[in-house]
């Protein structure tokens, strides 16, 4: 399961990334600001900690921020799994790049009035 923030023109840009290279159909998906993730977040008690990360619930554990994108990378087709390599880099270091990213995101990728809409050929994607 994965919860994005759903005004984000860049996360949104990487939902639909993430759709298109999961062809095991592994990934279920959330924006933050939905009741759903609200709920599941709440049932393990787990604070929006990440308004501006990405959230992966797998295997029963959470992972945010880089070691989150690394981890649904690892999951997704063709080459996309080789950047797992980067898991080896200590997670200080790739969250301080990954904090920049975020913080900047809305200046230089821009916002969304309101959360994405899944159409009907990936309404069963979404929580």
């Amino acid at each position: 399961m994965i919860f994005f923030d759903g005004f984000c023109n860049l996360c949104n840009g990487a939902v639909q990334f993430i759709i298109k290279h999961d062809r095991k159909d592994v990934f279920r998906l959330g924006a933050l600001q939905s009741d759903a993730a609200s709920k599941y977040l709440k049932e393990k008690d787990i604070e929006a900690v990440a308004a501006d990360s990405i959230i992966l619930f797998e295997h029963g554990k959470v992972y945010t921020r880089s070691t989150a994108a690394l981890r649904i990378a690892r999951r997704l087709n063709a080459a996309w799994p080789v950047l797992y390599v980067f898991i080896l880099v200590p997670a200080f270091i790739r969250d301080f790049i990954y904090n920049i990213v975020a913080r900047n995101r809305y200046k230089v990728w821009g916002k969304r009035d309101s959360c994405m809409l899944p159409g009907p050929d990936t309404e069963r994607k979404f929580l």
